[in-house]
């Protein structure tokens, strides 16, 4: 049985990265808001199809199996720029499909995000970058989905999520120095500190809050989550890596050490459900393989 006092990981997630809502967003763009809110009421008993979130959500949600209703392992919080009366829809589709999501926020248009940290939300995910942004700098892990058909399914129950390291998991210091020096000097200044702990990303708060889920469910194979490092590192940079996740007693399942190879195969292979990265490029590889987040963050994404 779970602890009863336990915080629940809390993710919260936009209408459009949970269901294919394209073709009214594009009506949304070439006619307006009047065009659009008149297009959801009339079409509001049609069920919509699932996201690219869809898949990590079922899942997420799926943890809850053998916890009670009043003490739930996991919550999938709903924010949306819709109003609830064109809203209805979307919880139509939410029915339709047995998710057991009870919270929602729906801002009419407004900018959504100050709901995300009274909520208590551990991660954001939404296809609004200015919102991702403002839930960044608000301190909750956020990243951008975009739009795109839910990805297969190739693991049934087990949630599989791969981080990026630098500027997702860590912050983005040792990035910084190999964009000023080169891979030399990255390579140099991470073997001179390799028994210097890294300090924490923007998802290092989620990094523990799962890790703490985790804690509850067997270690292996069989547990129903894995996780998994997939960075450009190689060794020797490894080194300090390993030695931070151990400062912070934290395990991650999997670690792939790529050189600067292609992510996305790797990740494919992994089986990723989401995947989460601050570079533009490597969201590119790993878009249409596996849901891949865009984390706006560090010296990548500096204006």
């Amino acid at each position: 049985m779970p602890d009863r006092d336990a915080d629940p990981l809390i993710v919260a997630i936009s209408s459009r990265t949970l269901f294919n809502l394209e073709d009214s967003h594009a009506l949304f763009e070439a006619e307006g808001i009047d065009a659009y809110a008149a297009f959801q009421r009339e079409h509001e008993d049609d069920l919509l199809a699932p996201g690219i979130a869809f898949p990590l959500v079922r899942k997420l949600l799926g943890l809850n199996e053998g916890a009670p209703p009043e003490a739930p392992r996991v919550e999938v919080i709903l924010i949306s720029r819709n109003s609830a009366d064109t809203g209805l829809r979307i919880f139509n589709s939410i029915a339709h499909h047995g998710l057991s999501i009870k919270r929602a926020a729906f801002s009419n248009g407004a900018p959504p995000f100050p709901y995300i940290r009274p909520f208590g939300a551990d991660l954001f995910l939404s296809t609004h970058a200015e919102d991702v942004r403002s839930a960044l700098m608000a301190g909750v892990a956020a990243a951008t989905l975009l739009p795109a058909q839910a990805p297969q399914d190739r693991h049934e129950r087990q949630l599989r999520i791969a981080f990026d390291g630098d500027a997702v998991i860590f912050g983005d210091e040792s990035e910084r120095v190999s964009r000023e020096g080169g891979l030399a000097a990255f390579t140099e200044h991470e073997r001179a500190n390799a028994g210097e702990p890294l300090s924490g990303g923007p998802f290092r708060g989620f990094l523990d809050a799962l890790h703490r889920l985790q804690a509850a469910f067997p270690v292996g194979q069989d547990s129903p989550i894995r996780t998994a490092l997939v960075t450009a590192r190689s060794i020797p940079a490894h080194e300090r890596v390993i030695r931070t996740l151990r400062e912070w007693g934290i395990r991650l399942d999997e670690a792939l050490f790529l050189g600067g190879r292609a992510k996305g195969p790797f990740l494919e292979a992994f089986g990723a459900d989401i995947f989460f990265d601050d570079s533009a490029h490597n969201i590119e590889s790993a878009r249409g393989l596996v849901a891949a987040g865009h984390v706006p963050h560090g010296v990548a994404n500096s204006a």
